[in-house]
């Protein structure tokens, strides 16, 4: 337990038992009183919450690797960002960070420019960032004011600005915004014990989120990153304060800048001495960096199948990984590893890797395969923070503050000039506006006063246009 917080790697084709092992990793952690995050991609890891069978296949594996089988359940929380299979998860735009962010909207180096630009207008002005409302009137506020920034920032090019909405509206169509917004998550309602001192193993609902593979990476490298910001240093513990599973490990490296593959080695390398430990599952060591990789030190890889030139690469580099065994050629054994049956080194002694060995992994005591949704509710009302994250709050920050404004600059113009023109179109109202329409009237306000040039043309039909479609 006390090497469990110097990371590791499971690894392994598609169906070898990845998940059955980061579930028996998950049981053993747990009662050992070490709290558990891992997202749920099938569904499956959900059966930790339900009492396991003494099936036929469960009790010949028992004794095969010599132990007493018992059923057993462990406490569990289920979250979810939708809210629709578990509490719901939120963190605010200013937590979530523009470098993020950028990943999430997958933004080019101009428009992050312009992002980083808002950004330091939203600190120097005190105007809170906490969901997409604020952002998108935040980004409105830039181009209403571009030849004010030009001057203090540099360019700002209105077409610019003009194309980040229309990212934003696609993270709202993916869900985002049911995820950046208040109250967000506390850090410590991870970390918590059952009455009887066993880690609460947390689940994250990961199959619909799966569907959109950059949001559901950018989420957990925000979690971890919020881990490292907020949890104090404590050294070298006797057990991990909270082991922290990044399974399809490989969206977090695909297409990301060097930026955020030096964030993400330097959180690894540190977060140790703050007690939590991050586990990679993925299907093939090359899906790691070769900096990420050196700093995990608890292996299990299950079979590899070296079919092409790739593969094969993969195998040699995964048998090259672990200290040799003179009774086993790792290199080949690794093709030729059965089902729940796996190559493993932990660390031992003075964080010294063991010798590599070949070992069956032990059955669970949970259930295999997931809960029924009955079994999912029950557990979510029985639940300790029940409720805690339940209600969206929506209190004042920046898209309410530049509201005022503009309502302000709209009954001041309205007592110099009587006349209707745009401002009946824009003028204020008492109901609150969707996303769609703070990207609609006040991205329109902003090129309003240049709908004389060609280029506030086109930008009102880019946006409006996209609307539409």
């Amino acid at each position: 337990m006390k090497l469990a917080n110097r990371h590791g790697l499971v690894t392994g084709a598609t169906g070898t038992g990845k998940t059955v092992t980061l579930q028996a990793i998950a049981e053993g952690l747990s009662r050992a009183g070490v709290p558990i995050f891992a997202a749920d991609i099938k569904g499956d890891l959900s059966g930790v919450a339900a009492v396991g069978e003494k099936k036929d296949f469960i009790l010949a594996r028992a004794e095969d690797v010599g132990i007493d089988y018992q059923p057993d359940q462990f406490p569990v929380f289920f979250w979810d960002l939708f809210g629709e299979q578990g509490q719901p998860i939120r963190a605010t735009v200013s937590e979530m960070g523009p470098v993020l962010l950028s990943r999430m909207m997958q933004l080019n180096d101009t428009q992050e420019g312009v992002r980083n630009i808002a950004f330091r207008v939203a600190d120097e002005q005190g105007l809170l960032l906490l969901d997409l409302k604020d952002l998108q009137s935040l980004l409105v506020f830039v181009a209403d004011n571009t030849a004010d920034l030009t001057t203090k920032y540099g360019n700002v090019s209105p077409a610019t600005i003009g194309t980040i909405p229309r990212a934003l509206l696609v993270l709202e169509n993916q869900g985002a915004a049911m995820f950046l917004g208040e109250p967000a998550l506390d850090i410590k309602d991870f970390m918590r014990l059952d009455r009887d001192g066993r880690g609460y193993i947390n689940v994250l609902a990961a199959d619909k989120l799966m569907q959109n593979p950059r949001l559901y990476a950018t989420f957990l490298l925000w979690l971890m990153f919020e881990m490292f910001e907020q949890l104090p240093e404590i050294g070298d513990p006797d057990k991990p304060q909270l082991v922290f599973f990044f399974d399809e490990a490989h969206l977090l490296f695909d297409e990301a800048p060097k930026a955020l593959l030096d964030k993400i080695e330097q959180v690894v390398r540190l977060i140790r001495s703050k007690g939590v430990g991050v586990y990679f599952v993925t299907q093939n060591p090359l899906d790691v960096p070769e900096t990420v990789l050196a700093q995990l030190g608890n292996r299990v890889q299950h079979a590899l199948r070296a079919y092409t030139p790739r593969d094969q690469k993969a195998v040699k580099a995964a048998a090259e990984t672990f200290r040799p065994n003179p009774k086993i050629n790792t290199e080949q054994v690794i093709t030729q590893l059965g089902k729940g049956e796996a190559l493993v080194s932990f660390l031992e002694g003075e964080g010294v890797p063991e010798i590599v060995a070949r070992t069956l992994i032990r059955p669970l005591s949970a259930r295999i395969g997931p809960v029924t949704p009955d079994e999912r509710r029950a557990t979510i009302s029985a639940s300790p923070i029940r409720g805690k994250y339940d209600t969206t709050i929506d209190r004042e920050s920046a898209y309410e503050i530049l509201q005022k404004r503009a309502a302000e600059k709209t009954a001041e113009a309205a007592q110099k000039d009587s006349g209707g023109g745009l401002r009946g179109i824009f003028g204020g109202s008492s109901r609150r506006a969707s996303t769609g329409e703070v990207v609609v009237k006040q991205v329109a306000r902003s090129v309003a006063g240049q709908v004389g040039t060609q280029l506030g043309k086109a930008l009102v039909r880019g946006i409006l246009g996209s609307m539409r479609r």
